[in-house]
């Protein structure tokens, strides 16, 4: 199952709230759930996938590992635990969910890990998440060309990550932009603003349209069905080059995800 671009992203979202929100993406059309260890709402993602009306086999599941379990024989027990919690047997997309920080762990020993996960089929696909594009090039010469098929990053109308993006493209890694509305700050651009009136939609719906018509997958966050049916809208919504170089114009380097573990970012 090829990965659906608009996905439902779970960061923050648990218990009864997550649930009824995941209820409501998967009847809207929703079939791309995003999660991870860290976010701690598995077994709740889980619950709702087992009693939904979706087959499994409908649905691209993604989760990331986080970095307490990239030491030498944790990174695959750590997968196994997260699959029970999901209720089921294999996830389709797994990532390392930061580079360890500091390089405490060696990049090899939690990549070979992740790809004897997929060998073992725990999981379809692998990949990466906030990689530098050296960080890349290191997993690229440990795992080989077209082993990573995918890397997970912030991307948004206000931080654009045009080189790492490129990077990415170089060796067919696909991109999916998290955080893609930037907390809400892309909705106060005045450009922004100006083309979704002329479109009459939403700034939400441009930002994740721009998203969109670039080829990344998108994993907005939200518990609104009205929001959540709006997001889905904006993979029908075609904008003109001139309006796509007007949104290119805002990129200002505005970082939302940035802790203190954090690479040193192209």
């Amino acid at each position: 199952m090829k990965m659906p671009s608009l996905g439902f992203g779970t960061y923050r979202l648990k218990g009864d709230v997550l649930r009824s929100a995941l209820d409501s993406a998967l009847s809207l059309g929703y079939r791309h759930i995003d999660t991870a260890q860290i976010y701690g709402n598995e077994a709740d993602i889980g619950a709702g996938l087992a009693s939904a009306s979706v087959p499994r086999n409908q649905i691209y599941l993604t989760t990331k590992v986080w970095f307490n379990e990239y030491a030498q024989g944790s990174l695959i027990p750590s997968l196994e635990k997260s699959l029970e919690r999901l209720q089921t047997d294999q996830v389709d997309l797994t990532l390392i969910h930061w580079p360890s920080p500091a390089d405490d762990v060696p990049m090899a020993t939690y990549l070979e890990q992740l790809a004897e996960a997929r060998e073992r089929g725990l999981t379809r696909e692998i990949g990466v998440s906030n990689f530098t594009i050296a960080q890349l090039e290191e997993a690229i010469d440990i795992l080989g060309e077209g082993a990573i098929a995918h890397q997970q990053i912030e991307v948004h109308p206000l931080l654009q990550n045009r080189r790492l993006r490129t990077a990415c493209a170089v060796h067919d890694i696909a991109v999916t932009a998290y955080m893609p509305l930037a907390y809400g700050k892309v909705l106060a651009e005045p450009s922004l603003q100006e083309i979704a009136a002329r479109h009459a939609v939403t700034p939400a719906q441009i930002a994740l349209a721009w998203l969109l018509q670039q080829e990344m997958a998108v994993i907005p966050s939200s518990t609104n069905p009205a929001h959540q049916k709006a997001n889905l809208q904006a993979q029908g919504l075609i904008l003109s080059d001139e309006e796509m170089q007007v949104i290119a114009g805002l990129d200002r380097g505005v970082r939302c995800a940035n802790p203190d573990f954090s690479p040193k970012w192209d």
